[in-house]
């Protein structure tokens, strides 16, 4: 009976730690990124209609048909793999694919020994900026060891993208209720505490209009928890690659800019909005500003 009473009380504490830390207000909207008359001229040219026909039946038919194999691959080795390693090979050959198809070369800059496979020797975060569909691939091929992801519970609707979330030991959060995701979160922190790297995406979802969105108040909940290393992130371009609401890649290079670590040593929850604003401020210098355009 103690048991249990004791096992009650840790997760309501749990549940309270959680709807403090990611309660927040919904990210405002700005005003959209502006172009100047000559780059709009070129990019109109670059992008018209034989890059639209390129990319709705070449690069999405194949994108499409890749997602359908490797996913439902990966759907079958869920059965038996348990750590999830061969579902994250699955996803880098499927990302690579893209990369590949897609015909946007990237090029890692900054602090590129921050994405060495075991650099620091402490627990990892990587807090990346989402502006694109895209950006998942990106991170396959580009982040060269296993990690986790922090995605929102509505991804589960997606066919074939959404099952592997869920089998390949993701972590799911539903933001309307963080409560709800406490066993998730749990195992996330067991993960990240022995030495697992995981993704998150601090602005919550994809920006709609190219520039940095608000952060989530618990953006960095696990962070702190697990006394983890931040590695700051923005992906440049990848906006105009693929915005969204469209299915027109625009194939362009893009960038992959690493920041300086930033530690969480000795920190506590009642930090987390000062460690917030202090990654935001890394990954708004590493994107030159607010915008993720170009």
């Amino acid at each position: 009976m103690l048991n249990k009473i004791a096992t009650t009380a840790e997760a309501e504490k749990g549940g309270a730690e959680l709807r403090s830390a990611w309660t927040g207000e919904a990210p405002v909207a700005t005003s959209p990124v502006p172009r100047s008359p000559a780059s709009t001229k070129t990019y109109a040219r670059r992008h018209g209609w034989p890059s639209r026909l390129r990319s709705y039946f070449i690069f999405d038919p194949l994108i499409w048909a890749y997602t359908i194999v490797l996913g439902s691959t990966s759907l079958l080795t869920s059965l038996f793999d348990k750590d999830g390693r061969i579902q994250h090979r699955l996803a880098t050959a499927w990302s690579w694919l893209i990369m590949k198809t897609i015909l946007s070369p990237v090029t890692v800059t900054g602090n590129a020994g921050a994405i060495v496979p075991g650099a620091g020797g402490r627990p990892r975060v990587f807090a990346i900026t989402h502006a694109s569909a895209l950006d998942i691939p990106i991170l396959y091929v580009y982040l060269p060891f296993q990690f986790r992801i922090v995605f929102k519970s509505e991804l589960l609707s997606y066919p074939f993208i959404g099952w592997h979330l869920k089998r390949s030991g993701q972590v799911c959060i539903n933001q309307q209720n963080p409560s709800a995701s406490i066993g998730a979160i749990k195992s996330a922190l067991r993960s990240l505490r022995s030495g697992m790297p995981l993704v998150i995406f601090p602005e919550g979802g994809r920006t709609p209009n190219g520039k940095i969105q608000p952060f989530l108040p618990g953006a960095f909940f696990l962070a702190i928890k697990a006394q983890a290393e931040i590695v700051p992130i923005a992906l440049a371009g990848t906006f105009d690659l693929l915005p969204m609401n469209t299915y027109h890649i625009r194939s362009q290079p893009l960038e992959m800019r690493v920041g300086k670590v930033i530690s969480t040593a000795g920190m506590t929850l009642a930090e987390t909005e000062a460690v917030s604003a202090r990654v935001k401020a890394a990954i708004e210098e590493l994107a030159g500003g607010s915008s993720l355009s170009g």
